[in-house]
Formats: structure tokens, C-alpha cells, sequence
């Protein structure tokens, strides 16, 4: 496969794998308990994510967690960038990635890990409805919701729109099975996983960076990606 794949066998500077694209696991609603439940920080949130399901929802993760290869989900964005959610099935160090690509780079650029040492946010808002709205071909789902939740561990963004309670709660409507969407939606708006919001600025910079202190976009941490990567992520990432 050459590295326009959007399914590639491995993912340039990207150590692991090996990677398969199991599209299928986006239409199990315990898939998604799990993928979701580093948002829910809140006891709230928590209980409103898993309700009854805790138990089976911990069990479909554990057994994902335990295949030899490590299951992962493509969302193409424009001029051919795509991101890539890559789940980590080694044993003591499993986690998710989320990670950054175009054909033309050396590399793959992490902007969110999701484990017991969370790196991120990742993606503001406005980042992440662009990629789950722009209808792009060639990932792993063309579905906004799919998308949507796929993407939301790598957020965090303390200027969210009134209107974004809504738009996640018609997604969990989509894909869970949760009893109260809404509330849910709300209660996960207001934790955004472990790091909290952040917030995103451009004045200065002349593209999109945040002060999250564990953040990868955050110009001033010592592990922050250098200004010329800084610049082509908000690029690719631009709404």
C-alpha cells in the first residue's frame, strides 16, 4: 500500500500494529461507552454514559483491548490530510492515538493520546465538526455522528457554541443507547476528558494553538510540536 492509502498498513513514524481497519466495531453501541468514557470525568457523566451496561460495556473494551492487532479508523480532511484513531492493544500500555498525516510528510504528527497519561486536547470545536461534517470519501464512515464521537477525546475547547449540547446529543442518539442524550451531551461538554477545556487562540501565532498544559498545539510546553508543525496541523485542520 503506498502512504495515500487511506487504509495503510502502517502510518508513517508510527511505531505499533499492526493496524486494521475494522469499520464494523462504529455500529456497536459498547464500542462507544468505551471510546467515550475518559469525557465522562463527572460521576454524573458517568453514570449517564453507562447506565445499566457498565459491566458488559468494561468487558466488550477488555476483549478489544486484548487482540493481537490494533484496531483503527481513518477521517479524511481536505488536500488529501487525514486523521487516524488508533487504538494501542499492548499489554500495559494500551491507550488511543490520535494522529495527524498527508502523503507529503515524514511523518505522522500525534496531537492526542488518550491513557492513563493523556496528552491533548488535540482539536478545538470548530476543528472537530469540520471533520465530522466535510462528507469526505475514503475513511473509515462518511457518518457525521460516527465521526463525531470518534473524534471527541481528542477535544477540548472552553469556548464550545450554544448549540453544540445538540449536536452532540443527536449524535449519541445516533450511535448509544443512552437513556438521556441531552443531559449526557451537557455533562460531557462541561468535563471534555481529562485535561478540561482549553483555550484557542490565533492572535500572534497566525494559526490555531491553545494552552492546554499537556497539549502537543501549545507553543509554550516543551514537548509542543515546532512552529512550522504547528502551522501545517491548523492548516489541515482549519473549519
Amino acid at each position: 500500500m503506498n502512504s495515500a492509502d487511506p487504509h495503510p498498513a502502517r502510518i508513517a513514524g508510527y511505531d505499533g500494529g499492526p493496524l486494521t481497519y475494522q469499520v464494523g466495531l462504529l455500529d456497536e453501541p459498547f464500542f462507544w461507552l468505551g471510546h467515550l468514557c475518559s469525557c465522562a470525568q463527572s460521576e454524573e457523566a458517568e453514570e449517564l454514559l453507562f447506565g445499566a451496561d457498565h459491566d458488559a460495556a468494561d468487558d466488550f473494551q477488555r476483549q478489544l483491548r486484548e487482540r493481537a492487532e490494533w484496531p483503527a479508523f481513518t477521517v479524511p480532511l481536505a488536500a488529501d490530510h487525514r486523521l487516524h484513531v488508533v487504538y494501542r492493544t499492548v499489554a500495559d500500555d494500551t491507550g488511543t492515538d490520535y494522529l495527524l498525516h498527508h502523503p507529503d510528510w515524514g511523518q505522522a504528527e500525534v496531537l492526542a493520546r488518550d491513557d492513563g497519561h493523556f496528552m491533548g486536547p488535540g482539536l478545538s470545536w470548530p476543528e472537530l465538526v469540520a471533520a465530522a461534517d466535510n462528507m469526505l470519501p475514503g475513511g473509515s464512515t462518511t457518518d457525521p455522528h460516527s465521526r463525531l464521537l470518534l473524534l471527541l477525546p481528542a477535544f477540548g475547547d472552553d469556548a464550545v457554541p450554544d448549540d453544540a449540547v445538540g449536536r452532540l446529543a443527536s449524535a449519541l442518539r445516533a450511535r448509544t443507547r443512552v437513556e438521556d442524550p441531552e443531559t449526557l451531551a451537557s455533562a460531557l461538554l462541561e468535563d471534555q476528558g481529562a485535561p478540561g477545556p482549553a483555550r484557542w487562540t490565533v492572535a500572534g501565532h497566525g494559526f490555531s494553538v491553545n494552552d492546554g498544559e499537556h497539549s502537543f498545539r501549545n507553543p509554550t510546553n516543551p514537548f509542543s510540536l515546532s512552529a512550522d508543525r504547528l502551522a501545517q496541523v491548523a492548516t489541515a485542520l482549519a473549519p
